[in-house]
């Protein structure tokens, strides 16, 4: 479901690296509109600008040239403090390595978050632990990463993604170091997820999984063109 004003925007919006003496053009002049509540999967090959898109509707990296715009707020004019701030509020991220703290608890890296932002104590455990939950893994809550197989800490990462209840998730090939079945499960976490409200963005490789969006943009070469389903 989408809404007359789009939650994320990207208007014209390039990215220019310097390479020494030389640079290199991530992104040429997007346009995207997300609507909230949409699930959209980004496809293409590596290099054409896929996690540079998602770098900036994070705002972990900010547009050479260009505007972006999410759940209201002009994010490429946000200093370091306040965009940290905003990113807490609005955004979960998953990534393709889980990246969990090694020497916390399941349940202790789904709080991190919480104690980041500054949540009464009194909730953080109650709420992580019903994030675990969601993602079939309150019996795990005690365990350390190096505990769990690969499937268990990426949905460790995606309960850690919840855990400040943000509008929008952010998933950068989540699927990329599990195999088939267990990747399936992840995709099936993602979907129910956005069943129940959430707007979820995810960059992968794989045609079948990003079949499961309800929109699939191609990105090549810095563009983006909205790919026809078969």
């Amino acid at each position: 479901m989408t809404t007359s004003e789009p939650l994320i925007r990207l208007a014209n919006v390039t990215k220019v690296y310097p390479m020494g003496p030389r640079s290199y053009t991530a992104l040429r002049g997007v346009d995207l509109d997300i609507g909230a509540g949409e699930f959209v999967a980004l496809i293409g090959p590596s290099g054409s600008g896929k996690s540079t898109i998602l770098n900036m509707i994070t705002g972990i990296d900010k547009p050479t040239a260009g505007t972006v715009t999410v759940n209201g707020v002009r994010i490429d004019r946000l200093g370091e403090n306040a965009l940290a701030r905003w990113r807490g509020q609005n955004i979960g991220i998953v990534f393709q390595f889980f990246q969990l703290l090694p020497t916390l608890t399941a349940l202790e890296n789904v709080i991190l978050p919480m104690d980041l932002r500054g949540m009464h104590r009194g909730k953080r455990r109650e709420q992580a632990l019903e994030h675990l939950h969601l993602v079939g893994l309150e019996d795990h809550a005690g365990h350390l990463p190096s505990e769990m197989s690969g499937g268990e800490q990426q949905r460790v990462a995606i309960a850690r993604a919840l855990a400040n209840d943000p509008p929008i998730l952010i998933a950068d090939e989540p699927t990329g170091n599990l195999d088939t079945g267990t990747g399936e499960r992840i995709i099936d976490i993602l979907t129910e997820l956005h069943r129940r409200g959430k707007t979820v963005v995810m960059v992968t490789h794989e045609p079948y999984i990003a079949l499961l969006a309800e929109r699939v943009l191609q990105v090549q070469d810095g563009l983006v063109v909205e790919r026809e389903r078969p």
